[in-house]
């Protein structure tokens, strides 16, 4: 029987960081779909100490590819992704984090099944719901007026309008409590380098044996990517998404996963494949149809990625 760990907080403790036999080089935290990763068989949980247990999540130890990782489920939204993000820079020696898991799709250009890995996320959930005459907050950068949606058109909403806000950012590189108000926030540069070797990776077009995409999925590195605590299934504000701030990717993490690693100075990365085309399909969602699939060609990036990395170089990225 395997040893794991419970971890209890104890404020008369000093905070110290786990480094099990010198174990995590690097981090990779998942949505919850996204088991197709453990079913990919790569995972190969540390013989001694595979587990660590935290506040109700299971902080996995093991190795990827030769590279000694450590896995978690971040769950779903904004709170739960930058607490897990937290909780593992705060508890593991680790070098940095690989967040990863499944979105819809804003961009035409794109398909269900492409995986994107964004050079650059921006938080548009965080909003300033106005009047319908009043004026923008000084720091909204864009704005969505709900009367340009009425049908018919003219006359007034009363929903008013929305001003999408910049995030306030502490950072380690920053001023002590003065604030950053970033709009996008941008993924580690020399990550995305190694990223944009992965063109080789073979995407998989078939969910099961009688249902396949057509056509072959690709990869696209460097594109930008919106978080949102949203599940986007409708086509007018998708499209007003891509058309405003030019995103291909919607979820409901990524953000908050580099937001948090960047405050406090780590490395980071985040891999997201297209499930859907968050509303501007004909009929239902397809997420359930090829949510699995594109999870697993997310799950085959990130394999492909973490191999990429130099073994004994984490940290350089």
């Amino acid at each position: 029987m395997h040893k794991g760990y419970r971890v209890c907080r104890d404020k008369r403790l000093a905070p110290t960081k786990c480094n099990v036999d010198n174990l995590p080089n690097a981090s990779i935290m998942y949505a919850p779909e996204e088991e197709a990763f453990f079913k990919t068989g790569v995972f190969r949980p540390d013989p001694r100490h595979p587990f660590v247990d935290l506040s109700g999540r299971r902080f996995r130890i093991g190795k990827v590819e030769g590279k000694k990782v450590i896995y978690v489920k971040c769950g779903v939204g904004l709170v739960n992704a930058a607490a897990a993000t937290q909780q593992m820079l705060d508890l593991f020696d680790i070098k940095g984090i690989i967040h990863f898991g499944i979105s819809g799709n804003a961009n035409g250009s794109m398909q269900i099944g492409d995986v994107t890995i964004p050079g650059q996320l921006a938080q548009t959930g965080l909003w300033d719901w106005l009047k319908p005459n009043a004026t923008m907050e000084p720091n909204d950068f864009a704005q969505f007026d709900f009367k340009s949606y009425n049908d018919p058109k003219g006359g007034e909403n009363h929903l008013g309008k929305v001003g999408y806000s910049t995030e306030q950012f502490y950072s380690v590189a920053g001023e002590v409590n003065v604030p950053q108000r970033p709009v996008w926030f941008n993924i580690t540069n020399n990550w995305l380098h190694v990223a944009s070797h992965l063109q080789g990776v073979k995407l998989d077009q078939c969910a099961n044996s009688t249902l396949c995409l057509p056509e072959k999925p690709k990869l696209v590195v460097g594109l930008k990517g919106a978080t949102s605590n949203f599940f986007i299934d409708n086509a007018a504000y998708t499209q007003f998404l891509f058309k405003t701030f030019g995103v291909t990717s919607l979820d409901m993490e990524s953000s908050a996963v580099v937001m948090t690693c960047l405050s406090n100075g780590y490395p980071v990365i985040a891999i997201r494949g297209l499930s859907d085309l968050a509303g501007t399909q004909k009929g239902d969602n397809t997420i359930r149809l090829f949510g699995s699939l594109a999870a697993l060609n997310t799950a085959k990036v990130v394999i492909g990625f973490v191999k990429s990395l130099p073994i004994n170089h984490v940290s350089r990225f």
